[in-house]
Parts: structure tokens; sequence; C-alpha cells
């Protein structure tokens, strides 16, 4: 059986003078649903997301959030989702507690559910004990959890997360997850925008968006088995003159910094292995390990970016 929609969007298209900033997407978001939003800076998420919270009027295109349309109902969605900005939108000079206040306030939530759900939220995100601290003196990671607080207060069913973990340490990333899967299973949909591969890998389906065109959507491993190159990791010494080495080859299709290696993409693995051994040993480049692997999301995200450049 097909799962509600909770976001739909067909044509969407945003222009600001002669700067097309989203050009003509399509997408569908599933109620209760992960939804990934990927790509590098300026692409055009962050302004779709504010298309679909009602914050900016597209120029053409339709969308609908929670069946609510984004240019009648704007007002409306408003009530009906949460949005949490890469900037954390809170008052540094106020409380914990007293930016959940204000939020309410903002949210029209009654005096009495206010603090019911106040102190719910503070104890899900882990900030109940501190929360009369000023938000100032809270480290980036609780900041980022008191953010998300601020989000979910009124119950939206729908929660837009724009780069959430940007700038906060790896445990942080990692506990702020686990908050939302949570939410996921009790069936709130969420679509979150990053730039961190290993993010991308939690979420359910995902589209790639580059220059403001969707250039992919699907699953994680829908997209990864998109790369039409075989992949071999290189494990050199000398890193950076290595890939350059490397990215000189006819053999080599592409070559990426991939955690202290590189990734190498090629047509034929065997051939490409070879030349790179050879390059490497002129140079007097030592290499600590070459296999062949199974294509990354980052594989996949530079082949289709590749790809839509050739276009």
């Amino acid at each position: 059986m097909e799962r509600e929609k909770a976001i739909t969007v067909s044509n969407l298209t945003k222009v600001f003078g002669t700067f097309t900033a989203v050009d003509g997407i399509s997408f569908q978001v599933s109620k209760g649903e992960i939804f990934g939003f990927l790509g590098p800076n300026g692409a055009g998420k962050s302004t779709t997301i504010r298309m679909l919270n009602g914050l900016l009027l597209p120029t053409s295109g339709e969308g609908s959030v929670a069946g609510l349309d984004i240019v009648r109902q704007s007002e409306q969605i408003k009530q009906n989702i949460g949005y949490m900005s890469q900037r954390f939108s809170l008052y540094e000079d106020l409380t914990a507690e007293e930016n959940l206040t204000f939020f309410g306030g903002v949210y029209g939530l009654p005096a009495a559910r206010l603090k019911e759900r106040s102190r719910e939220v503070l104890q899900m995100v882990g900030l109940l004990e501190r929360r009369t601290e000023l938000t100032r003196n809270l480290a980036l990671g609780l900041r980022q959890r008191l953010a998300l607080a601020s989000a979910i207060l009124h119950e939206p069913p729908i929660l837009f997360l724009d780069e959430p973990t940007s700038g906060v340490d790896p445990i942080s990333r990692r506990n702020f997850w686990d908050m939302i899967y949570a939410m996921a299973e009790r069936g709130v949909t969420i679509l979150v925008t990053t730039h961190y591969m290993d993010e991308a890998e939690f979420c359910d389906r995902l589209v790639l968006i580059y220059q403001g065109r969707l250039i992919a959507q699907g699953t994680p491993r829908e997209l990864k088995g998109t790369v039409p190159e075989q992949i071999i990791a290189v494990y050199p010494d000398r890193l950076g003159e290595a890939l350059e080495v490397v990215r000189q080859l006819p053999q080599v299709a592409e070559a990426a910094v991939f955690g202290d290696g590189l990734h190498v993409a090629a047509a034929r693995a065997q051939e490409a292995e070879a030349a790179v051994k050879e390059a490497l040993a002129a140079r007097g480049i030592a290499i600590r390990r070459l296999q062949q692997v199974e294509p990354s999301l980052e594989d996949a995200f530079i082949s289709l970016i590749e790809r839509a450049g050739d276009n």
C-alpha cells in the first residue's frame, strides 16, 4: 500500500533577477520518511526549503506541505511544520527555558500546555538540568539540541532541518540523529539538508540537487548503484601529491580524497591499478594499500555531478 504523501513538489522554480536558484524540481516525501536533500553550497537547497515553509514565493510550479498549498495557504503551513535553520534561531541572552517560552507564545500554545511541553522537549534533548542557563553559555552541540527542542515544541507533523549539524562535533551529530530516528518512528516526516555523506546514509531516500536542478533521487543504495565506473581505494604517502599524479592518468576517470586515502574511478580497474602503481613509484610515492571497493555515496555524488556538468 502506498504511503500518504506529506510533501509534494511539481516543477518548482525560483528566479532572482537573471539567476535561476531552483530550476523546475519535482519530488514527493511520504509521511514518516526521513528525506535527505543533498547538494553543494549554493545548489538551491535552502531556497527550496524556504518556498516549502511559506517564507518565499515560488516563481512558478506547485507544492503542498501537509496537504496545504505553499502559495495560497502559507500561513497555515507554518502551524504544521517545525523549522530548524543552520543558524539556530535562538535568543542568546535568554535561558533555554525562556527561549521555549518565547517560541511557545509564537506557536500559540496555551500556558499550561506550554509548561508541560517545554519540560517534555527539554527532557528529550537532555537539557532539563540546564534549562536555567543562558543560551550563549551553552556549547554549540547543546544549542543545536535547544534549537531542535524549539522546532518541535508545538508537535508538528513535518520537520524541516536545514544543515542542522553544521559545525558540531561527531558525537553531537550522532546523538542528534538518534533523536531524528526516534521522531520518525513516531510518524514525524523529516526533510533534512546536509552535505555530510555519512549523514545522507541515514536517510530513507535522497534527492541530489546541483545548480538548482534535481539530478538524481532514490535510496542511498540506489544512488550508489548509478556509478558506472569501478572504484579503487588507494592509500599512498604524500596524499596531495599522489592525487595530482593519479588525476593526470588517462586510465583514470576521476580521483578524489576519501578519508586518509584516494578513491579512483576507472572504466577498467586492472589497467588503472597498474598505471597508478607505476606512476606513483616513478615519483617515489609509497602505497600502503590498494584495493577495489564498492562505490560509496560520495563516489556516486561526484559521478552524478560530473555527468550533470557534461550535459
